[in-house]
């Protein structure tokens, strides 16, 4: 008698030649049950003396790689480490699990569950060590806090230390110094690498946080939200402010080079660069632009907080030339003058089965897809949808007057085409569509994205409702 293990069309399949896990008959005659997916059903004879297979479990590979869970699919009870789990329920097991196909261990069968060599540390997460003291801001002597890092010394502070520091070196200095080594400081920006340090440290050793009193007051003073050019006494900067420069340019070559932007030269809109003025760059054309507090202008993407120059540069009424590079407005407005005609990429988790139903639910209802978005944007201004999942940073304070760039009004659109239909009933769904079952794991399942079988029977428009989400 050989053991089969058939791959079950689910959620979680991923067939791989590789074999993860183990079912190791605890009877020597038997022949071990191979694993090589990440969702099984296993069938085999339950007891020694049966010659008819029944499925008796699913077995599903958990994210961590480490464990599995195991659902009972016979109609008897099973003992897993002598703990009894009933028809249809799903209990963890781990490497070295004892599972009994029956009530008791001496009319059936009996497996160990074991993964494969490496697979329990293949996936296991590098761990860095750091000396504490590394990771505190050099002005207020604490781990950092929404750490930046400043160039070219590379020298990290709070963002709320450095932004006063700069304000007070821009009243008092032609340059900007490094708090720490004095160097010249060219360039601030916000270093999400070493803030998940800071986070990792200050969940290991919770003794380290500040009191909310004192980070409220650090953030109020904190005004780095993107990458800050810093001009210098010098006067180094090139007239384009691009992202990359071609090797034709030398360091001789652009010292003293001109304006880096339209106000650097001349007023315009009644304002006009002096040394000390902090310029950003776009993230779009790459273009420089003064950084401004006492303009009502929104300079940064509130869904990203990079830093955008259109709509600055179209209420000071200048235009793209040769000399100065300046976006489109069109790329970063108010959420409510976006406009939309094709449903985004990246709806429903790029599963384009969902996609086409979306549009033709559209289509049948006589509306246009602006129409359903105004729809939502409304909804999402009264407040009246969960922004939990909401891909956008600032979630909670997003409106249809925030600006938002390009792409992030596209991922707000994916994110209300998921709310519209997931308030549709069924019969407003395609016929072929309303027939689907649900996946299990909804919305987040990844099997959509390689099995295209998959992706089409199952509805992927849920909630997920097994698995570790």
């Amino acid at each position: 008698m050989i053991p089969m293990a058939e791959v079950g069309e689910c959620s979680a399949s991923q067939f791989s030649s590789q074999i993860w896990a183990k079912l190791v008959p605890l009877r020597l005659q038997e022949s071990d049950i191979e694993i090589c997916s990440d969702e099984i059903v296993v069938s085999s004879p339950i007891t020694p003396s049966s010659q008819v297979k029944h499925d008796w479990c699913k077995i599903t590979r958990n994210a961590d790689m480490l464990t599995a869970m195991m659902q009972n699919k016979s109609s008897n009870d099973i003992l897993v480490d002598d703990a009894v789990v009933h028809s249809e329920d799903v209990v963890k097991i781990k490497s070295g699990t004892v599972i009994v196909l029956g009530p008791d261990s001496e009319e059936y069968l009996s497996y160990i569950f074991k993964l494969m060599p490496g697979q329990e540390t293949c996936k296991k997460q590098l761990k860095i060590c750091i000396d504490v003291e590394h990771a505190k801001c050099s002005i207020c002597l604490n781990i950092w806090h929404d750490v930046i890092t400043i160039a070219p010394c590379l020298h990290n502070f709070c963002n709320g230390c450095f932004s006063e520091w700069l304000k007070r070196s821009q009243k008092k200095h032609s340059s900007v110094l490094c708090p720490q080594c004095r160097a010249v400081v060219q360039f601030a920006g916000r270093n999400p690498f070493l803030r998940n340090i800071e986070e990792e440290i200050l969940q290991a050793d919770p003794s380290l946080k500040r009191s909310n009193e004192e980070i409220a007051l650090i953030d109020s003073y904190a005004t780095i939200r993107s990458n800050l050019v810093i001009r210098t006494e010098r006067g180094n900067q090139r007239k384009r402010g691009r992202a990359f420069v071609s090797d034709e340019y030398d360091s001789e070559e652009s010292d003293d080079e001109g304006p880096q932007c339209p106000q650097c030269g001349s007023a315009i809109g009644g304002f006009q660069c002096n040394p000390q003025t902090i310029h950003l760059q776009c993230q779009n054309c790459g273009g420089m632009m003064p950084s401004r507090a006492d303009t009502h202008v929104p300079q940064h993407c509130s869904g990203c907080d990079r830093t955008f120059c259109g709509s600055y540069w179209h209420v000071q009424r200048v235009t793209r030339s040769e000399i100065y590079p300046v976006c489109n407005p069109e790329t970063f407005r108010p959420i409510s003058e976006h406009t939309i005609t094709r449903i985004p990429s990246s709806a429903h988790e790029m599963n384009r089965h969902e996609q086409d139903i979306t549009e033709r639910c559209i289509r049948q209802s006589g509306r246009t897809l602006q129409d359903v978005v105004a729809e939502w944007i409304r909804k999402l201004n009264n407040r009246e949808i969960d922004r939990t999942r909401m891909p956008l940073n600032h979630a909670e304070r997003i409106t249809a007057a925030t600006h938002v760039c390009s792409t992030c009004y596209e991922k707000l659109v994916s994110f209300l085409l998921y709310w519209y239909r997931i308030s549709l009933p069924n019969y407003r769904l395609p016929p072929d569509a309303s027939q689907r079952e649900d996946c299990w794991y909804g919305h987040a399942c990844r099997t959509q994205h390689h099995n295209e079988d998959h992706a089409r029977k199952r509805n992927h428009v849920c909630r997920p409702t097994r698995g570790n989400m």
